[in-house]
């Protein structure tokens, strides 16, 4: 069941880039514990929404609200501060630091000796094992990023966000070039973040990796949401419709244009 509040509440949200409305009167809400898949072909405003919500753009009109609270120049740090979490395609991990330097990645345990602030390894490693072990992954804090394969480092950078308290997660493209393998840990990565209360924004252009395992789905095109529904009242093939759909209109239009 959900809560009556929402994690996050975004209201009329609009985004430009110069000549460019990459987002047009968008809303968007996730509740605790969710699991959010938000569809759509590269460029339609995905990421763009997904980085007004982390703090990395600030819409140019709209409202965000955290807990039913408004939130005013919401930034990275604000964010993270509200458990705001985003693991980006790139992932941000350092392939020469081990797994436990990865999680700490900016915010490492220090001990003072002197005037001296030395990172405190021991706790670092101690600390990290944690969210390793709830996320399944069977990795050493001290074993080098770049042996992980594609499923382990997504892996790692989720248990970052966990580590740092993450009341949301947003994954973006999380199962892009990974193979059959690293999608299905990936998939298990997201079932515990469920099970633990952390809601969850799932990025993707490919309805197949996320349906199973989300609550309810938004579609984006062009910058605009076209579809908001639940999984209960949905398949795939609805949703692959609506995909369908957008692409063609899309086509048209740029065949129009060229005429």
């Amino acid at each position: 069941m959900k809560n009556n509040v929402p994690l996050i509440k975004m209201v009329n949200i609009h985004k430009w880039f110069g000549k460019i409305y990459a987002l047009k009167n968008v809303d968007f809400e996730i509740y605790d514990g969710e699991v959010v898949g938000i569809i759509g072909e590269n460029g339609a405003g995905k990421s763009t929404l997904i980085k007004i919500i982390s703090g990395v753009l600030k819409q140019d009109k709209g409202e965000i609200y955290f807990r039913n609270k408004k939130i005013e120049n919401l930034n990275v740090k604000k964010a993270r501060e509200l458990g705001i979490e985003t693991v980006f395609q790139e992932q941000a991990l350092i392939d020469c630091f081990d797994v436990g330097r990865n999680i700490f990645l900016t915010r490492e345990p220090v001990v003072n000796i002197g005037f001296l602030k030395l990172i405190n390894y021991n706790r670092m490693y101690s600390e990290a094992e944690k969210p390793l072990r709830l996320l399944g992954l069977n990795l050493s804090p001290k074993q080098e990023v770049q042996y992980c394969s594609g499923g382990e480092r997504q892996g790692v950078a989720i248990a970052r966000a966990m580590q740092f308290k993450a009341k949301l997660v947003i994954l973006d493209e999380p199962t892009r070039n990974l193979s059959i393998q690293g999608v299905l840990q990936v998939r298990e990565f997201i079932k515990r973040l469920k099970n633990t209360g952390i809601a969850v924004i799932f990025i993707t252009h490919d309805i197949h990796h996320i349906f199973s395992l989300a609550d309810r789905f938004v579609v984006i095109a062009r910058g605009e949401k076209v579809l908001e529904i639940e999984k209960k009242d949905s398949t795939i093939e609805d949703i692959e419709k609506v995909l369908v759909d957008v692409s063609s209109s899309k086509m048209n239009e740029i065949s129009k244009a060229e005429e």
